[in-house]
């Protein structure tokens, strides 16, 4: 039997534990990827890059979500793969919701109180959705990354986020809850499902169901909306 090599990368602030409750047939080796600390001014090319080293195995297969689905696409230009997955992400700069493109052009991400950062309900919210109001206490372990400096990056990188020609197999999985990236702004092909932005870990029953097969697929087929 082929084996198929996963990598997985968490999203803004988070850690790879919000994978802990996927499960994978023996065939499809899972490798949890973390974020490393940004060079000062760095951009998400030559942060890829550096993230790419981290790599080992040949043409695999890379999951990310919400920023970490951003940051996949760039590492599929440093490397060769089989596809990309992302999860509550975008794959355009149209998708980014509107505050989010004029941000690029008034900087007012900047000015952002990153204090916040101490408190775990507001960077909850930022990283999660509005849906994590239910499940505060529940989310607390997967908030690992709250350097200032490293979120300032993060928030500046997505804001100014402009994404390469992407000519590779490209899967988007998408809720039609979010709230942090709406659904409205997203564009075909997308597999939409009912959930918010923390879709990953809320609804693990559906992606241990459906994300074996997306993932051993040879080749992606663009298919209509499918709301699941």
């Amino acid at each position: 039997m082929e084996t198929t090599h996963l990598y997985v990368m968490p999203g803004m602030a988070a850690s790879p534990k919000i994978f802990e409750f996927l499960e994978f047939p023996p065939n499809i080796i899972v490798h949890w990827l973390s974020w490393i600390p940004p060079i000062a001014n760095e951009d998400i090319r030559s942060y890829a890059q550096r993230m790419s080293t981290r790599i080992g195995e040949q043409e695999p297969v890379l999951l990310g979500v919400s920023f970490g689905g951003i940051l996949v696409q760039e590492i599929a230009q440093c490397i060769k793969v089989k596809k990309v997955i992302i999860v509550s992400s975008v794959k355009s700069r149209e998708e980014l919701p509107l505050t989010m493109r004029l941000s690029q052009k008034t900087n007012a991400h900047k000015l952002l109180p990153l204090h916040w950062v101490e408190n775990i309900e507001a960077l909850a919210l930022f990283a999660f959705g509005k849906a994590i109001k239910r499940r505060l206490s529940l989310y607390r372990k997967y908030l690992s990354e709250r350097d200032v400096d490293y979120l300032r990056w993060s928030i500046h990188t997505i804001v100014n986020w402009n994404p390469p020609e992407f000519t590779k197999n490209l899967v988007h999985i998408h809720g039609t809850d979010d709230t942090v990236f709406p659904i409205k702004s997203i564009t075909e092909p997308v597999i939409k499902i009912k959930g918010e932005h923390a879709m990953i870990i809320t609804h693990k029953n559906w992606f241990n169901t459906h994300l074996p097969e997306l993932v051993l697929q040879e080749k992606v087929e663009v298919k209509p909306t499918v709301v699941l």
